[in-house]
């Protein structure tokens, strides 16, 4: 409520993986005392965690805020920086990351509830093609977020178009939208995005894949409208 108050339309959760439980309330009830009491062992605490996403995902049904997942980052990875220097000194590796299980507790719960717009990052590109295309491709609230982190580059965004748009289409995906603390760089990311898309769409155009009038519609949708709607702005 507070950070409505504030005007914020969407809540962030970075999570080591992206597991998901939808728990039984007796179960769950149990595993928030044994969290409360500081007893949890590690396999608990991390079920816990799992049952969390997916309640968080429920709150966002009553409070309309729209729900983004970043997993799949090891954190601090270097123990020599981390007991130097500390947190956050750069140390951040990708992860492979299983979507397609990890999600389905979530997703069987509230993934076609209309109601629910989840967009989903990822730090695993071999999952773009295999695993979060199709999720994004059948799940009503499921949104593919740009990419992300490391890939937030030329190729890694052209890779993001082509190993997404066969299966999930472009209306299954946000456009492009930028959560970086490095405030200079941010036109620049989305000039880079832009052209990017445009690259790809011209090759649909020049292979017969799509006509002018519909790229000139869909550019205007991937640069604008898509982050406008999902992001509830």
């Amino acid at each position: 409520a507070e950070f409505k108050h504030y005007g914020a339309t969407s809540s962030d959760h970075g999570h080591p993986t992206a597991r998901t439980e939808d728990l039984p309330q007796p179960q769950a009830e149990a595993l928030f005392q044994k969290a409360l009491a500081g007893q949890c062992s590690a396999q608990e605490a991390d079920m816990f965690r799992g049952h969390m996403l997916t309640e968080m995902a429920r709150m966002s049904l009553e409070d309309g805020l729209v729900m983004q997942i970043h997993p799949g980052s090891m954190r601090n990875h270097s123990g020599d920086v981390m007991e130097r220097f500390g947190r956050d000194k750069g140390y951040d590796i990708p992860t492979r990351t299983d979507y397609v299980s990890a999600l389905r507790p979530l997703l069987n719960a509230v993934g076609s509830d209309a109601r629910l717009t989840l967009i989903l990052f990822t730090l695993d590109e071999s999952s773009y093609a295999r695993e979060l295309a199709p999720l994004a491709g059948v799940y009503p609230a499921l949104k593919l977020g740009p990419a992300w982190w490391f890939h937030d580059s030329y190729e890694g965004m052209k890779r993001f178009r082509e190993m997404t748009t066969e299966t999930a289409g472009f209306y299954n995906t946000v456009g492009f939208n930028d959560d970086t603390r490095a405030f200079c760089s941010i036109p620049a990311r989305h000039d880079v995005a832009r052209r990017v898309d445009c690259g790809y769409l011209a090759t649909l155009i020049a292979t017969g894949r799509l006509d002018r009038d519909e790229a000139h519609q869909v550019a205007y949708d991937l640069t604008y409208r898509l982050a406008k709607e999902a992001y509830r702005l």
